[in-house]
């Protein structure tokens, strides 16, 4: 059986096995304003959505990510279609998310009606990286 549920600080050990980059302090305001998800599978956890509101104002997916061996399961839909209903059950009206251009998560993204809305190219030594591509969709 398939639950979303937001993070709970129990959650911690599995969060930090798929999401290295948050903090524990970020960690701990996802838990406590509601801006993350998990997803099980009779019990297991198997995915998570984390989101953040980009101009304070729209909600950003910031990371999805299901566990290698779950991949091409369904798993990340549903987590974005919980996320989008949540999301509309709030009152927003537009939702965003991006990904790296040389990642193939774009692809997954536009096949759930997300659109390309543009990029940003970071080239500063130290964090240089592929065009971040973002990507959004109504409501």
């Amino acid at each position: 059986m398939i639950q979303i549920r937001y993070v709970e600080d129990n959650d911690i050990d599995f969060w930090y096995s798929f999401d290295s980059h948050l903090s524990q302090n970020e960690f701990q305001k996802k838990v406590r304003d509601k801006q993350g998800y998990v997803l099980l599978d009779n019990d297991n956890p198997k995915g998570l959505l984390r989101f953040n509101l980009f101009w304070d104002n729209t909600p950003f997916c910031t990371m999805l990510f299901v566990g290698w061996n779950f991949q091409n399961m369904g798993y990340g839909k549903q987590l974005m279609e919980h996320w989008e209903n949540d999301m509309k059950e709030k009152g927003y009206g537009m939702l965003m998310t991006s990904t790296q251009v040389d990642e193939s998560a774009q692809h997954f993204f536009r096949k759930i009606g997300y659109k390309d809305c543009g990029g940003m190219t970071v080239d500063i030594p130290g964090f240089e990286q592929p065009m971040e591509l973002f990507l959004s969709k109504a409501l």
